[in-house]
C-alpha cells in the first residue's frame, strides 16, 4: 500500500498527490494536520528515509523559530515538537514497500512508486 502524508494547503503537497493520483496505484491519503501521526509512526517513518529527525523539521516555521531553534534537542524532543506541531513535519512524505521519500521534488515519488 502506497501512503502520502499530506497537506492540502501545501503546493508541493497537491503536486505530489497529483502524481499518485496520475499513476493509477491505490493509495492512502492521511492528512496528517487532521489525523496526527503518533510518535511510533513517525519514528518509522523517520527511520524508512533514512535520515535524522531534524532533517524532516521545517525551520522556517514560527514555532520552531519560536520555541526551539537554537536550543540543545535530541533526537526524542525533535521528534516529540513534530508529533506536538505536525506542521512542523516537511512534506509530503510517501511511503510504499518499505521505503519512504520526501517529495520535494516530486520525482523522489516518481521514483519510489516506479
Amino acid at each position: 500500500m502506497i501512503t502520502i502524508y499530506h497537506n492540502p494547503r501545501c503546493s508541493k503537497s497537491r503536486e505530489g498527490l497529483q502524481v499518485l493520483e496520475d499513476s493509477g496505484k491505490n493509495f492512502e491519503i492521511v492528512k496528517y494536520l487532521d489525523e496526527p501521526i503518533s510518535e511510533a509512526t513517525l519514528k518509522e517513518i523517520i527511520n524508512l528515509l533514512g535520515i535524522k529527525p531534524i532533517e524532516l523539521v521545517r525551520k522556517n516555521e514560527a514555532i520552531w523559530k519560536s520555541e526551539y531553534k537554537g536550543k540543545d534537542l535530541v533526537d526524542d524532543n525533535i521528534i516529540s515538537a513534530m508529533v506536538k506541531h505536525p506542521k512542523l513535519i516537511e512534506r509530503p512524505i510517501v511511503v510504499a514497500n518499505k521505503k519512504a521519500v520526501i517529495g520535494r521534488p516530486v520525482d523522489n515519488i516518481k521514483s519510489l512508486i516506479e
